[in-house]
């Protein structure tokens, strides 16, 4: 069931509040033995590229969505480095509303940009980064009176507590070490405050410890300094002035986590680790997570034992061409069994 069908009583829902539903959420948690041995650690991965649209953002556009229509939105409008374009797109397309999306132009996943459009969206590629996408969209929704559904939407972000729910009912308890890809920072705020919430109902006893990475070239966070001119392969995670950077540092803070960088080169090796020893294709962005799990481990600061969840934010297919890039080629060989067989080496 959906998001909203299968926590209802726990989200802001009222009896004028539609039901929008694309069996979003409910995503599976899976635990990955092999990346677990060689780390030392009981390693599990959150799937998020299987809802919907193909990333986490489906889990909280649902209920901006939702309530938008609520409120009697005429058309969302968001900004976008591409899987908030996908997701808003799509549930645009459920709940037949227009759907305006801003990109920055040349600087989108060909995946995502393709969702995009085939939904039906009304795509603007601007001259400028994300940042400046965000600001030209808040704008737009303010003169035009349409429903803005990025993260500074707050419904955005109380749906996204659901992800923690959903991997504290599968584990029994909340993991040791929470491990998510950080761009516009609200995804790690948000499974905070879930985890806080189902602490204070009694449902787990302890906390995780928020292990939030971002990309070398995009990592404001880490370096607490502006990036004027965020640069990585992770395109989800290329932002360099996150919208919910004070929510995230309290997350960091509270539950004795970290910031932690790690490069696009140590990204690519993390996916192909994920694909070749986990059986998962994730996107860039995801593979931050265990491409930091990695370092950690290298440096000597993940506990022996502990219970690790990575969240993978986005399916690989969001991007295959960064996975071509790394992945190899098809064998060609002619029609003869001789052929055939001495490929099979």
């Amino acid at each position: 069931m959906g998001v909203l069908k299968r926590y209802g009583t726990k989200l802001p829902i009222t009896g004028k509040t539609p039901s929008v539903n694309l069996e979003e959420g409910s995503t599976p948690l899976v635990r990955l033995d092999r990346i677990g041995e060689t780390l030392g650690v009981e390693l599990w991965a959150k799937l998020e590229g299987c809802n919907p649209s193909g990333s986490f953002k489906d889990r909280g556009m649902v209920l901006a969505v939702a309530k938008a229509l609520e409120d009697g939105a005429k058309a969302l409008v968001c900004a976008s480095t591409g899987n908030t374009s996908a997701s808003a797109a799509a549930y645009a397309a459920h709940v037949g509303l227009p759907c305006y999306v801003l990109l920055p132009s040349g600087k989108v996943a060909l995946g995502k940009l393709a969702q995009a459009l085939i939904y039906g969206a009304k795509v603007i590629a601007i001259d400028g980064n994300f940042d400046k996408a965000l600001e030209m969209a808040r704008e737009a929704a303010e003169e035009r009176s349409f429903a803005m559904v990025n993260s500074v939407n707050p419904y955005r972000l109380i749906a996204q507590k659901t992800g923690a729910w959903e991997i504290c009912e599968s584990l029994g308890r909340a993991p040791d070490i929470h491990a998510i890809p950080v761009g516009n920072a609200c995804n790690i705020s948000a499974y905070w405050a879930g985890y806080k919430e189902f602490k204070e109902w009694g449902q787990i006893p302890s906390l995780p410890k928020m292990m939030g990475f971002q990309a070398e070239g995009a990592a404001p966070l880490v370096t607490n300094e502006p990036c004027p001119n965020p640069e990585t392969i992770a395109t989800a995670i290329r932002i360099g002035n996150p919208v919910s950077a004070e929510l995230a540092r309290k997350a960091v803070r509270e539950s004795g986590g970290q910031f932690n960088s790690v490069t696009d080169d140590e990204i690519l090796k993390a996916q192909l680790m994920l694909a070749k020893d986990g059986g998962i294709f994730a996107e860039p962005a995801s593979c931050a997570t265990l491409a930091g799990l990695i370092k950690l481990k290298a440096a000597g600061k993940l506990p022996e034992g502990a219970t690790a969840v990575m969240i993978l934010t986005g399916n690989g297919l969001k991007d295959p061409d960064t996975a071509l890039s790394q992945a190899g080629r098809p064998i060609k060989i002619g029609s003869t069994l001789k052929e055939l067989l001495e490929a099979l080496v």
